[in-house]
Order: structure tokens, then C-alpha cells, then sequence
């Protein structure tokens, strides 16, 4: 059976014609906390949520870097799924307590293991300062002038926020530029492992799995927060629901869904699909055959290399349905749709057509402009060519020293004074390096680079130095001494001349390559990024003086709010339950002769007759979702937690550029079934207990 099946024409050719009317746009919507949908809500489902009611979902919503979660306890306690938790996992784990294979249950708070590099944040603060912004910027009509003043004010707005609240601030673009809002975090900076399933579970079905539905998969893990050595205060939590939801119960969502790209006009989103999507799915497929090979030459390598194959799998496999969602006629018909609706729309309003326009065009030429240096601006500009963490560090230490050496206002993002001891943080954390694997991805990213330039262009020959990639590649990794966290100190208390003096062969190519990826990156910004950010805010002004703010602004790994309801769908004719159960999970662990990736761990074998066999474990919803969201939570009307989203199914991967309800849909681990694993299988009646608030 063909998995990249076409979409339903018929229903994409509905949502086209109903575009612009909200009543008729199914369950879209990834919202922004400070306008709700209100109005479609009580439309919709008779329901409108109160300011306490948001205000308690938000402040209980927690953001990892990637990712989502929430406090499920006044005590600090935070759920989210293991794969969002696995990079934590990983670096706690060593080859003779692989904590990916076995798992983690701390059954005492003494026994909760510290997560170096794991930072959580809240959101206690939202603000408008779409005008000062705008202001700043009226006047310029150069666009490199322009990006740095916009730049500047931001930077000195964020700044301005941590003077006056403590709190880190960050500006957050919307539509493109077209509205401007400063957030405010609540920080924990002390974030310690509680429990974990073992991978085999938590990922059961693997990669074959992966995006698929039916789904029986305990994709969970729980940390604490901790503030003063002690467990965190988090009067905000999110209360237990084990019944969770019935089919076709409303269910609410609030995560930090990555990115979206459903307001990009047709000729962007052709681009991506001709351009873009391409060349990374070339960069993850690469990736992932060094990655398997590497972890196939013995268990210590699989382990080492566990967290990035499973991250390039995910990617890869993601992209790859987004990329054919793209090349589906059906799809662009739609998009080319809404284009026209909107042409329609501004056609009696010359100003507003002139406008949108213009704004077209710009979009045209920056994509243009882009066509002609995306090799250059991916491989050197972004560092594509170099995927090394030795490289990273490299680059970073550079860049500190140079920025330092500059007055605060004149800094480059991310290293003006209120980042400096998060950037230190990162940079000295005592992370695992491991040679071989560095030695391997560093070779197949040089490989990459000698294939899009190749070997006559100058850049490449000086990179090489006369060596092949898997030479070059060793010749760096073993000759560098940035693996060692207190060499890395000395060169950060040294500054510049420290750098200037440094003979490390890593610091060395970083050198080598900083002037030509700062001048693509400056060109970037002056004929890519800054008129399409220009352009964008103008049809951004556009949809509002036709619309209102009745359109939400696409994803920009912020917080989020969706709704939808728990349902089943029907793929190629046969019926999909709106959710599995613990029977399901035996069942194909049978069929599969327990083999991997269907394997379980023992403990749930030997317990098997413990648990409640018809108790639901996995459901699906239509609540809009995508990438970020993972482990944010789902909650009732009344605000209790009923599950915990971990994936979607593969129609939904076409949610990056267009929403369908059809076959779309968001997958979650029910409430129920963390209940009944953690008291059968692990016997974990402590953690149960508050979870459930005993």
C-alpha cells in the first residue's frame, strides 16, 4: 500500500473555498494565549474559556528548548514526552547504566539525577510593542540599516524587561513581522530526572511506526524543577484525570509548536519544495546512513549514537511526507486558492492591492537572490559543512571574543551582557564528546560540501588543506583539544588574545571560514531575510484591514493554544479508532515476535496479567499540531489533564503549510495509561500518589 497517498482533492478544494471564513475552518488554529478564539469556541463548542482558566493553562505549560510540557504537581513536578526528555537521558547515562535501555524510576527525591544543560521555562508575561518597533525602523529605507535598528531596539527592549523584572525577555515576531510581542519567562535552571520508561517501550514500533497510527507507545518521562536545592513551588499545575477523554469530547492543547509556514505566499512555498526541502532531506539521509552504520559496529557505538540517528529518523522521515505533501497537486490548488481569494479581497481597496503587490514582488526577488547563494548560505553561512560539536565550540569562542571586544549596543545577538552567562553555561558545561562519532559526522559533512561546491572552488580547497573528507575530519577531531571543558575555560577568561594565539586545528577552521560566513550571512540578511520580513509585515497589515485579527499568526516556538476534538478517521477506507489499548500493544508484540522494534522490556512481560487490558493508551484528536508540541499537554473543560501529545500521523505532516481535518490527526498517551503503567509495571505508587494529588 502507498504510505504518500494523495489528499482527498474534494476536501482540499473545501478548505480553499473557505479560507478566510473561521466558522468553517475545522479545528485549525495553533492561538495565541493573549486572543483566544473565543468567538469560534462558543460557536463551535459552547464553550468559553475564562482570563483565570487561560492564565492557570499558560502558567502550567512549561517550554524545553524544543519542546513542551507541564507541572503535574505543586511540587515542581513536570511531565513531558521521553523522546523530548532523551537528550537529558543521554547525557546522565553512561556505557554501564544506559538509562535509555533500562529506564529510571528515582523513588526517593534523594535519588533524582541532576540534568546538566536542561533549562525550563514558564511564561509569566506577554506585552505589545509592535509600535515601538515599528517606529524604530519608519524612517530607513536601506534593508541592511534597517534590520540592524530593528535589531538594536529589540535588543535593547529585551534588555530593558530583564532590568525592570528580572526576568528573561525575548521579542517574538508574528506574522512575519507584523505584530511584535515581548514574553517574559519564569526560568529553572535546576531540572532533575524523576522517571523514565526504557526506550523499547517508550518508542515502541520504532521508526516504522513513526508518524503512523495505530500507535501504542508509553512516550513519557517526568522531571522536577528545583529552586534553593529544594523541589520548586509551582502553584499552577495541572490536575489528574484518569478517566480522560470520550469520543468526540473537546480537548485543549497549549505547547510551543516549532514553525509553520501557512501564511508563505506560492512562489515560497515552490521554493521550499524545489529548493529547500531537497537539500535537507540530501543533508538526513546522509546523516542517518553514517549514523546507522556507525551504531552497528558494536553496543557502546549504538549507544553513543542513539540519540542523533533517532533525531535524524524523525527529521528525515517528517520531511519527507512534508516534501510530498507539497508535491501533491491537491495542495498547491489550495494555496494558489487562498492567493486569489486574497487578490479578490483587496481588489476594491487600490491602496491595499498596490501593497499586496508589492509585497508579492519582494517575496519574488529575495527568493531569487536566494536561489544564488543557498549552497554557500547552508553549507558555510550555517555551518552545514562543519557538523561537528568541536565546531560549534570553535565558532562560539570565536564569535565571544570578537563581540566582546565591541561596545554592548554595537553586539551581535546573543552575545550582549544579559547572555553572557547562559552562552559561558553552554560553553563549559562538561557535555560527552565522543572522537569516533564526532570523526564520522564531520566526514560526511565535508563529503556533503565537496559535492554542492566542489573540489575547485577555493573555500573548499583551503578547508580540505589537500586531505580527503574522512582525513580532514580525523586530522581535526584528534588534533583538537576543545572536547576538554577547562580548556575551553582558559580560552573564554583569555579572550581575543587567547583566540589570536590558539594553534587548536579546530579554532583554526573556524577562523578560516568566519569572514566568508559572515559576508554570506550579511548578504542573506540584506537581499533574503530583511525584504522578506518587510514584505510579510505588509500583507500581514493587509489581512488585518481586510480581516481583523481573525487569522493567527503562523508557529514561531512560542506558546500555543488549540482545540479539537478526540475522534477516529478513516485511512483508505478502513476505520481508525479514536484510540488502542494495552491489549493492542500485546497483540503487536505477538505479531511481531517481540523482535525489534517491537520488543518490550521484561518487566512488562512478567506484568502483563497485572494490567487492565482494555485500558486506552494511545488516542488521536484534531487538535492542530506539529513538531514543538511534543509533550504538551491535553486538558478537559475543566482544565484536567487527560493525556500528553507525542506525535502525529502522517497526514498531518502536510500541517506545516495547510490544514486538513480529513485523515489529520494529533496523537497522545492517554492519562489513564501512565496511571495504570506506573502502578502495575513499576510500581511507582509514590509517584502516583502525586500525580493524583493523595
Amino acid at each position: 500500500m502507498n504510505r504518500r497517498r494523495s489528499f482527498s482533492l474534494a476536501v482540499y478544494a473545501v478548505a480553499a473555498l473557505m479560507f478566510f471564513s473561521l466558522a468553517a475552518r475545522a479545528d485549525e488554529g495553533m492561538w495565541l494565549f493573549s486572543d483566544p478564539p473565543r468567538k469560534l469556541l462558543e460557536e463551535r463548542y459552547n464553550f468559553d474559556p475564562s482570563d483565570a482558566w487561560l492564565d492557570h493553562l499558560r502558567l502550567s505549560a512549561v517550554r524545553f528548548d524544543n519542546a513542551s510540557g507541564s507541572f503535574v504537581s505543586g511540587d515542581g513536578l513536570v511531565m513531558t514526552n521521553h523522546h523530548v526528555g532523551l537528550s537529558s537521558i543521554y547525557k546522565i547515562s553512561t556505557p554501564d547504566r544506559n538509562l535509555i535501555i533500562t529506564g529510571f524510576h528515582a523513588r526517593s527525591r534523594d535519588e533524582e539525577l541532576k540534568c546538566p544543560d536542561c533549562k525550563l521555562k514558564v511564561l509569566v508575561g506577554i506585552e505589545d510593542v509592535t509600535e515601538r518597533i515599528r517606529s524604530a525602523v519608519a524612517s530607513i529605507s536601506d534593508p541592511a540599516e534597517a534590520a540592524k535598528r530593528r535589531s538594536e531596539e529589540i535588543d535593547s527592549i529585551n534588555r530593558e524587561s530583564k532590568e525592570k523584572t528580572g526576568l528573561p525577555s525575548d521579542v517574538v515576531s508574528l506574522y512575519y513581522g507584523g505584530l511584535y510581542h515581548l514574553y517574559r519567562y519564569k526560568v529553572y535552571d535546576d531540572v532533575r530526572l524523576v522517571f523514565s520508561p526504557a526506550e523499547s517501550i517508550a518508542a515502541f514500533g520504532g521508526d516504522p511506526d513513526n508518524f503512523e497510527y495505530p500507535r501504542f507507545a508509553l512516550d513519557v518521562c517526568f522531571f522536577r524543577v528545583y529552586e534553593d536545592g529544594r523541589p520548586a513551588k509551582t502553584p499552577h499545575y495541572l490536575k489528574w484525570n484518569s478517566a480522560g477523554p470520550k469520543e468526540g469530547e473537546l480537548v485543549f492543547m497549549a505547547g510551543n509548536p516549532a514553525r509553520t509556514e501557512r501564511l508563505k505566499t506560492v512562489r515560497h512555498l515552490e521554493f521550499i519544495r524545489d529548493v529547500i526541502m531537497p537539500a535537507v532531506l540530501d543533508q538526513r539521509r546522509r546523516r542517518e546512513i553514517s549514523l546507522t552504520a556507525f551504531s552497528q559496529r558494536g553496543v557502546e557505538n549504538s549507544r553513543r549514537a542513539s540519540m542523533e540517528l533517532r533525531k535524524c529518523q524523525n527529521s528525515r522521515k517528517a520531511r519527507l511526507e512534508m516534501l510530498a505533501g507539497l508535491q501533491d497537486p491537491a495542495v498547491m490548488k489550495i494555496k494558489r486558492a487562498e492567493e486569489e481569494s486574497l487578490r479578490r479581497a483587496v481588489a476594491e481597496r487600490p491602496e491595499l492591492a498596490a501593497e499586496l503587490e508589492t509585497a508579492l514582488e519582494m517575496i519574488d526577488q529575495s527568493l531569487t537572490a536566494f536561489a544564488e547563494i543557498h549552497d554557500d548560505y547552508e553549507m558555510i553561512g550555517g555551518g552545514g559543512a562543519f557538523q561537528s560539536s568541536l565546531f560549534s565550540f570553535a565558532r562560539t569562542l570565536i564569535g565571544m571574543a570578537e563581540e566582546l571586544a565591541k561596545p554592548e549596543a554595537e553586539r551581535s545577538w546573543g552575545y550582549r551582557d544579559s547572555d553572557l552567562d547562559s552562552l559561558k553555561s553552554r560553553l563549559l558545561l562538561d557535555v560527552p564528546v565522543y572522537p569516533d562519532l564526532e570523526t564520522v559526522l564531520l566526514a560526511d559533512s565535508l563529503s556533503m560540501y565537496l559535492e554542492w561546491k566542489g573540489y575547485d572552488d577555493p573555500l573548499v580547497r583551503a578547508v580540505m588543506a589537500g586531505r580527503s573528507p574522512p582525513q580532514r575530519a580525523d586530522e581535526l577531531i584528534r588534533g583538537s583539544k576543545l572536547a576538554d571543558p577547562s580548556f575551553r575555560c582558559r580560552l573564554v577568561e583569555g579572550g581575543a588574545e587567547a583566540i589570536e594565539a590558539c594553534d587548536d586545528p579546530m579554532i583554526q577552521l573556524a577562523r578560516l571560514v568566519g569572514d566568508p560566513a559572515d559576508d554570506i550571512r550579511k548578504i542573506y540578511e540584506r537581499r533574503v531575510s530583511e525584504p522578506q520580513t518587510q514584505a510579510y509585515g505588509t500583507l500581514a497589515q493587509v489581512r488585518f484591514a481586510l480581516f481583523g485579527d481573525s487569522i493567527y499568526p503562523d508557529a514561531t516556538h512560542t506558546l500555543r493554544l488549540s482545540f479539537g476534538q478526540v475522534k477516529g478517521y478513516r485511512r483508505d477506507g478502513e476505520p481508525m479508532p479514536a484510540w488502542t489499548t494495552f491489549a493492542g500493544l500485546y497483540r503487536r508484540a505477538e505479531e511481531n515476535l517481540f523482535a525489534a522494534p517491537y520488543s518490550m522490556p521484561s518487566i512488562w512481560i512478567e506484568r502483563k496479567d497485572r494490567l487492565k487490558m482494555d485500558t486506552p493508551l494511545n488516542f488521536v484528536s484534531t487538535n492542530d499540531s506539529i513538531g514543538g508540541n511534543s509533550g504538551s499537554p491535553a486538558v478537559n473543560r475543566d482544565g484536567e489533564l487527560v493525556g500528553i501529545v507525542f506525535d502525529g500521523n502522517l497526514p498531518s505532516l502536510v500541517w506545516d503549510f495547510v490544514f486538513t481535518q480529513e485523515e489529520g490527526r494529533a496523537v497522545f498517551v492517554h492519562a489513564g495509561a501512565i496511571i495504570e503503567s506506573l502502578r502495575k509495571v513499576y510500581d511507582a505508587e509514590a509517584l502516583v500518589d502525586e500525580l493524583i494529588g493523595k
